[in-house]
């Protein structure tokens, strides 16, 4: 997450182009680091989140609003007396620090014209909210910062406001091109370190692009660059310098199977081959990655006990599984004591009395064997010991087969839920997988017998060629989808041999589907599978007519015998999302 100078600057713009002229007509402290403020520009109104939390410090328009305590803090106290009312006249970020300036104008009780401050310094553990008057003396601020806190710098009313000197970095809007090589040829460390270590505003996603940018290997040592490789390292940082002067700004969430993993507002070249979503503004950016982030570690918070129910059921049956497999192996010899009987009743004769072995034609493969005996027993007794392993074996091996068969489907079963797991994205999508698990046995129901209401539906997405496609998130889902939803001449994709939803393309009648159709719709089965994430999936796909479900199989479980096949990568950012 790079909340660096770079984004700040991308804020302070948007805060420039709104906020200049505009009046703050409420002000809620919403937690004890935050505010929420309420701006009026003309006839717009704009609600401005300020958080000053340690963890994660934030700035940003939102369009949602938040309950306020019933009685308000010191601070929010103070500050709706000197500025509720009061008129924004400037914006700015000194440098390219993580700091944001907001000037104010308002009327004091006499009615004089009086100038204050709003800083916001976003700086991780070190974020506060501090209030200024005109002389730049500190009247109060969200978080009191004594000297046996910081040594560096007390944020209490009635001392003096200034930016600590801690890092020792350039401001990177005065680095040229002597500066900026000085910089990092003079640091032992690699090339991304230098860069990010060197100049403010910078975060390691920035460097790591510029980097990329200009071909250079970020862990190479920064005084072992050649003059060429400075060059090409200065031209790309010059270009993101040039964007930042300009104002030319590209909001964007970076996306790794749908869980986004970054954002930015320059372009950030080691995430090309990722998928991406621009935005008008950065606050949109801020607001929705952060969202989506929340919403995804809620639901991995959420399944988590779920998760480890179908995790201890899968060890449990892949222990019982590899070791039937062991057992199965061991019957293998079953033939061979079969033959060995049979040779037996045919050259049982031959054996001298005390025989440890006999040499006999093994008369279905016409090569000489050698028989272990038995010498305290005759070779007709030799005989019945050889049958009577034999027929133990064959009965452990139809057992075993049988058995094998039963803890494999149980294994896909478990697999399967775990993949629809992967793909919950709401609350409710879990309650059907749970559902799904007390009838399974694994979880036990309470509060009687009465099933919960589902309420979770499939993904519906809309092809480029207007077709309908619905991708079931679990099995009852996709039993659903295939068996009562879909219609005969439907189509029907699956990702070939590991667990995935059923993808049903709905035909609308046509004989003749585009093949774009079946590339997306392949995309989608790919994506939503055991695979999601691989370049290459093979998906096997049919007309729904061609399924059939075996009786008292597993949900979700099906078999076919003629379908078509394609492999495809899972890249589904250009699919058009409608619902789900």
């Amino acid at each position: 997450m790079a909340f660096d100078g770079i984004v700040i600057a991308n804020l302070v713009k948007e805060f420039q182009d709104k906020l200049i002229e505009a009046r703050i007509y409420k002000i809620a402290q919403t937690e004890e680091d935050e505010l929420l403020l309420t701006i009026k520009a003309g006839r717009e109104q704009y609600r401005l989140l300020m958080s000053a939390s340690a963890s994660l410090p934030l700035l940003y328009f939102t369009e949602k609003n938040k309950p306020s305590p019933m009685t308000a803090p010191n601070f929010c106290m103070l500050l709706r007396k000197h500025i509720q009312n009061g008129r924004i006249t400037a914006v700015y970020q000194p440098g390219l620090e993580r700091i944001v300036h907001f000037e104010i104008e308002h009327l004091n009780e006499l009615g004089d014209l009086c100038k204050k401050t709003l800083i916001i310094e976003l700086m991780g553990k070190h974020s506060n909210i501090i209030f200024c008057n005109e002389e730049g003396k500190i009247i109060d601020s969200i978080k009191h910062i004594s000297s046996q806190t910081s040594s560096l710098r007390e944020v209490l009313p009635g001392r003096e406001y200034f930016i600590p000197e801690t890092t020792h970095k350039v401001n990177p809007k005065e680095a040229l091109e002597a500066v900026f090589q000085e910089q990092i040829v003079s640091k032992p460390m690699s090339v991304l370190k230098a860069l990010y270590q060197s100049f403010t505003g910078f975060s390691p996603a920035v460097a790591q692009s510029i980097c990329t940018q200009a071909g250079i290997d970020s862990d190479k040592s920064a005084n072992c660059l050649t003059q060429t490789e400075l060059t090409a390292l200065y031209l790309e940082f010059c270009k993101v310098m040039q964007k930042i002067e300009e104002g030319n700004f590209q909001p964007v969430i970076y996306y790794k199977q749908e869980e986004p993993v970054e954002f930015s507002t320059v372009e950030l070249g080691q995430f090309e081959e990722y998928s991406k979503k621009q935005y008008d503004t950065i606050s949109e950016v801020l607001e929705n990655y952060y969202a989506q982030k929340n919403a995804i570690t809620r639901i991995r918070q959420k399944s988590s006990d779920l998760r480890r129910i179908v995790q201890t059921a899968l060890e449990r049956n892949y222990k019982k599984y590899d070791l039937q497999l062991k057992q199965l192996k061991d019957t293998e010899k079953r033939e061979k004591y079969k033959v060995y009987g049979e040779l037996l009743h045919t050259y049982g004769y031959q054996a001298e009395t005390g025989s440890k072995s006999l040499e006999a034609l093994n008369y279905y493969t016409n090569e000489m064997v050698t028989i272990p005996l038995d010498d305290t027993i005759s070779p007709l007794e030799n005989a019945k010991k050889y049958f009577e392993k034999y027929n133990k074996l064959k009965r452990t091996y139809e057992a075993l087969s049988e058995l094998t068969l039963e803890v494999k489907e149980e294994i896909n079963h478990l697999e399967s839920i775990q993949t629809a797991l992967d793909i919950a994205l709401l609350e409710e999508d879990l309650v059907e997988i749970k559902e799904e698990l007390v009838e399974s046995g694994y979880i036990r129901r309470k509060g009687g017998n009465k099933k919960v209401k589902i309420t979770s539906k499939p993904f519906h997405y809309l092809s480029s060629d207007g077709y309908h496609i619905y991708v079931g998130k679990n099995n009852f889902q996709n039993e659903e989808l295939t068996f009562k939803f879909a219609t005969g001449n439907d189509w029907w994709f699956h990702a070939k041999g590991v667990p995935g939803s059923h993808v049903i393309v709905k035909s609308e009648g046509n004989e003749e589907l585009p093949d774009r159709v079946f590339e997306e719709a392949g995309k989608l089965a790919a994506f939503y599978s055991k695979n999601r994430g691989n370049d290459k999936v093979e998906i096997d796909y049919i007309q729904k007519k061609h399924v059939k479900k075996p009786a008292g199989s597993k949900p979700g479980f099906v078999v076919y015998y003629t379908n078509y096949s394609l492999v495809i990568d899972s890249n589904i950012s250009e699919i058009q999302l409608i619902s789900g």
